[in-house]
């Protein structure tokens, strides 16, 4: 059922509402502290009603999206997409958890499309709770161990959470074989083919745990059949092909191979939400940066570009992104609890693609990186802990700024304040 079928959203019960208000008075009040009030609320608003994220999702259309890599930008495009048709409310700081997703909800009661974001390990719950219509599935792969255990565990999950639930429409990265096999548990799946450059997590068939053999982008398991599903859409080089042969070009002004996959999946999941294509696409193309990312800051008389990479599948893409050698980079690396809190994963990315440019190694574990480097062969020099001195330390005209998770959101806060 589209938005505009659904009418009004209707008034929620009485608990909610105390719930909603007193969640916009604690987020109101952490912004007032400085920070970003996305989550207290929804700390607040599950403790006043536990039930609040089903009463507050009743009669809106719910999208959810979720991966390891890509879902923040994912749900800005989609959310850019879908409020071509009908006011949208999202999880705009990529608060994904459980509290984040009410906290959203709670900020905005009215507008009848809900596009969120959502962590892996609490799309289950999300699906549970929400009654979403459609579940955008990217990519799977190792991502805070510490916290999710092996990915294939996330695979069984979502396969659980999907399978019965015959009213979600799933839209689905047919490229990965994690997430085709936890897809295929659903009743209605579109499959789009968008590309999937790391694959050491999909080296064996994740039902019968057979060898998987890659042909381009397709794969098929020898032992028992399994295989990537015929693709219902695909991304070529800039262009959406939709099933009927229909080219509708992607005209993105955020850089990389990885975004117009994320813009290809999101303009297919606006379209089963009920989207023009193209309308939804046109939208997409305004989006110049997703919660700072690809956003430049001026450090002195250096410009940094601020990049995201948190995992050995995000840098693989990121390698892409950066500008030619020998433009030096500033990479930044904690290892937090939202960071995953075991700094291995290091060893997983193939740095030796910095070639020979020079880096400096900066962050809570910068002496980590800073080995894992020059084991890579890579010039690089300490930075310290603190991202900003280091980057005032490179004293380059522009310069790339790549951190993980945590350390990302503490630059780009440092670099707010200080604007």
């Amino acid at each position: 059922m589209s938005a505009g079928e659904r009418g009004a959203v209707p008034r929620p019960p009485l608990r909610t509402r105390i719930g909603v208000a007193a969640a916009r008075a604690a987020s109101a009040a952490s912004r007032l502290a400085g920070r970003s009030g996305s989550v207290i609320g929804g700390h607040v608003l599950l403790r006043v009603d536990p039930a609040a994220l089903a009463h507050l999702s009743r009669g809106r259309q719910v999208c959810l999206v979720s991966a390891t890599n890509g879902k923040t930008t994912t749900t800005h495009l989609l959310s850019r997409a879908l409020r071509t048709r009908a006011p949208v409310v999202t999880n705009v700081h990529g608060a994904n958890l459980v509290t984040g997703l009410g906290n959203a909800l709670a900020s905005d009661t009215r507008s009848p499309v809900a596009v969120l974001e959502v962590d892996e390990a609490a799309l289950p719950k999300a699906v549970a709770a929400l009654d979403p219509e459609v579940v955008v599935l990217l990519n799977l792969s190792r991502d805070q161990l510490d916290r999710y255990g092996e990915v294939r565990k996330v695979v069984d999950r979502w396969r659980e959470a999907l399978g019965p639930r015959s009213d979600v429409h799933v839209v689905a990265n047919a490229d990965d074989p994690l997430v085709t096999w936890a897809a295929m548990a659903a009743t209605s799946v579109t499959w789009v083919s968008v590309g999937q450059p790391w694959r050491d997590d999909a080296f064996s068939c994740p039902r019968c745990g057979g060898p998987l053999a890659w042909e381009g982008d397709a794969w098929s398991c020898a032992e028992c059949g399994l295989a990537r599903p015929r693709p219902d859409a695909r991304v070529e080089g800039t262009e959406l092909v939709t099933a009927d042969g229909r080219r509708v070009r992607l005209q993105l002004r955020l850089p990389g191979r990885c975004n117009l996959a994320n813009a290809g999946m999101a303009a297919v999941a606006a379209s089963v939400a009920g989207a023009d294509l193209e309308a939804a696409v046109r939208a997409m193309a305004e989006a110049r940066e997703v919660a700072g990312r690809y956003t430049v800051r001026r450090v002195g008389a250096t410009a940094a570009r601020l990049l995201l990479a948190k995992n050995p599948a995000g840098w693989l893409e990121t390698f892409d992104l950066l500008a030619p050698e020998p433009a030096p980079v500033v990479i930044a690396i904690n290892a937090n609890a939202a960071d995953g809190e075991d700094p291995s994963w290091l060893y997983d990315v193939p740095f030796d693609q910095l070639g020979d440019r020079v880096v400096v190694a900066t962050g809570d574990r910068a002496s980590d990186l800073a080995v894992r480097l020059r084991y890579a062969g890579v010039a690089c020099r300490y930075g310290g802990t603190d991202p900003v001195a280091a980057i005032r330390s490179v004293e380059a005209t522009d310069v790339d700024v790549v951190g993980n998770y945590t350390a990302f959101q503490s630059l780009l806060g440092a670099l707010s304040r200080a604007a």
